[in-house]
């Protein structure tokens, strides 16, 4: 039994995917030149082996932009087709404008509407929710939701623990309506800000304005406590998991792929125990990107569909975690062409 969607809804199906990862791979052993650890260290707390880092001049801008023009020649779109486009992204090019705008010029998509959306590593699902809600209620034919960070320009490299975790990339989607053909078929998502201070960039906003002493005392870098963060990931991600499947009358053995947010392996085993999910069935690539952020889930759902590990009418869980807190999970019907 699959939830029904509102009656005054279209179906909304991914269309096609893109992304896009720098050239410059940094290793373990290259961290273990800047700070104190080891390769085996980082690869028995993370299972990371390396990361992408963007190039000196390459913003999170350029990333999404070549994402996006990947996702839309997998689905046969111009874009003069993007009705809506949609960044997600903890690091955007600049306060404002938002990076969407900026994507917007790159690619020549005119006649989209644009904006920015933050939810950090869970920004990918919630950019894909709002489209859902865009393409399914006609207010556009096409929307193009993007998922990118340049994670490097608020790491801090003198702090180990968190300096090992991320890396830059960027992913993309094409959403449109496909008549009565299954596509997303349900999302939950959650929130809780009473949590926020346990992972955060508190400098460079109205509360830390940007000064001399935020620079000095390294405000404008990622402050994590990391295993409150691990606890609450394990635990609300696979909440977003069970609650997905109840709500669909599914099980988790009816799913053929999961693709969780990149965040850490050991994350990521915690909840296929905890599901009761064979690590079969998830699709990881933590290893070669680390975590990156709101474009992770994105970039691993691209990867996922073009080395066939997603095929036509299976049945594909997205799920992520993020500051915020925010989390949640989408199912998929993957259908092409």
């Amino acid at each position: 039994m699959l939830h029904p969607r509102p009656a005054n809804t279209r179906a909304v199906s991914i269309v096609g995917t893109g992304s896009y990862m720098p050239e410059r791979v940094m290793t373990n052993h290259e961290l273990a030149d800047m700070v104190d650890t080891t390769d085996e260290w980082i690869v028995s707390r993370t299972g990371m082996h390396e990361r992408r880092i963007a190039a000196d001049g390459e913003f999170t801008s350029d990333m999404a932009a070549e994402a996006a023009r990947r996702a839309m020649e997998s689905a046969g779109v111009t874009a003069d087709d993007i009705g809506l486009l949609l960044v997600s992204t903890s690091t955007p090019d600049m306060s404002f404008p938002s990076t969407a705008c900026l994507v917007q010029d790159m690619i020549g998509a005119e006649n989209a509407v644009c904006f920015d959306l933050s939810a950090a590593c869970s920004g990918f699902l919630y950019g894909l929710e709002v489209g859902q809600q865009f393409v399914g209620s006609g207010s556009v034919e096409t929307a193009l939701i993007i998922g990118a960070e340049k994670m490097s320009c608020i790491t801090d490299w003198s702090d180990r623990s968190t300096c090992v975790l991320f890396g830059d990339g960027a992913g993309a989607a094409v959403l449109q309506s496909r008549g009565a053909k299954h596509g997303i078929l349900t999302s939950v998502l959650g929130s809780d800000g009473s949590l926020g201070d346990l992972l955060m960039v508190p400098g460079g906003g109205s509360r830390e304005p940007t000064s001399a002493d935020t620079v000095k005392n390294k405000r404008h870098y990622i402050k994590m406590m990391g295993r409150e963060v691990f606890k609450h990931a394990v635990t609300n991600m696979s909440e977003a998991v069970t609650a997905t499947l109840d709500r669909c009358g599914l099980t988790i053995d009816e799913i053929d792929c999961i693709i969780p947010h990149q965040a850490n392996a050991r994350i990521l085993q915690a909840i296929a125990q905890r599901v009761g999910a064979s690590m079969d069935k998830m699709f990881i690539n933590v290893d070669k990107y680390g975590n990156t952020s709101a474009a992770s889930v994105i970039v691993a759902l691209d990867e996922a569909v073009r080395a066939g590990r997603v095929k036509n009418h299976d049945l594909v869980l997205l799920v992520v975690f993020g500051a915020g807190f925010t989390w949640g999970a989408t199912l998929l019907e993957w259908f092409e062409g």
